[in-house]
């Protein structure tokens, strides 16, 4: 893992202690992570099919955090990069990497920064469960922009702001279902879809599609559905051909 932290001015540390502090449980299937172990699959197969397949692309895995989206990526034979701030989670994606055989490149460095450096050069760019936990989103989106190719995909997933997401993200998946820890998401911090689109627009992207994903608690099951973005959504972007 490569440590590049020159640059901190869109990170909040306070975000990046929560995720530290729960690091060595990234790979607990039946733990704080859970949810996320759960919803993969459906994150992954709708990026490998609006991406027109992950096989050969170059990706980066902005806020990869443990390496639970960038393995998958990986294992669909797409050539990962991870970037995360927090050091322990990353450190935890190393080790499981070589558990799992797979060759993925982690860096501790911000989208900011690895965006003046390498610019333009990947396929495929995803930003998942990460915008609702730094100061200025758009800055993120931005710089995810900047590393994509020409025609290359770019990929965003957060939550709603609205007094249901509120309610089901917060009051339910914290508070009552245990499914998260306490203080795991800050509701100020949430960002409507219309916000996103403009964020995305005013960043020089294309947006090409919007979906949201629901939980039934009954069967504790995830799905995707066009007919609901009230709690948490996804949104792929394209950068326009040069």
């Amino acid at each position: 893992m490569t440590d590049n932290t020159e640059h901190k001015t869109n990170v909040d540390l306070t975000e990046v202690a929560k995720f530290e502090a729960l690091a060595s449980r990234w790979w607990d299937t039946e733990n704080e992570f859970k949810p996320l172990h759960d919803i993969n699959p459906l994150r992954v197969d709708y990026i490998n099919e609006h991406a027109k397949s992950l096989k050969g692309k170059k990706v980066i895995d902005v806020g990869c955090g443990g390496g639970i989206l960038s393995e998958a990526m990986s294992k669909l034979g797409a050539q990962v990069k991870g970037i995360d701030m927090g050091e322990a989670p990353l450190a935890v994606a190393e080790l499981h990497k070589k558990e799992s055989k797979l060759h993925i490149d982690y860096e501790r460095i911000t989208a900011e920064d690895i965006a003046e450096r390498e610019a333009g050069q990947y396929d495929v760019v995803t930003c998942l469960e990460m915008l609702e936990h730094v100061p200025d989103p758009s800055s993120v989106i931005k710089a995810c922009m900047k590393l994509a190719k020409p025609g290359g995909d770019v990929f965003f997933s957060t939550i709603n702001r609205n007094p249901k997401a509120y309610l089901f993200a917060i009051i339910g998946a914290e508070y009552i279902l245990n499914m998260l820890p306490k203080g795991t998401h800050d509701y100020a911090k949430f960002i409507q879809p219309s916000e996103l689109s403009n964020y995305a627009r005013h960043a020089g992207l294309e947006v090409q599609h919007i979906i949201g994903m629901t939980y039934n608690p009954i069967t504790k099951h995830y799905k995707l559905t066009t007919k609901d973005v009230s709690v948490n959504y996804m949104m792929h972007t394209q950068k326009p051909n040069a």
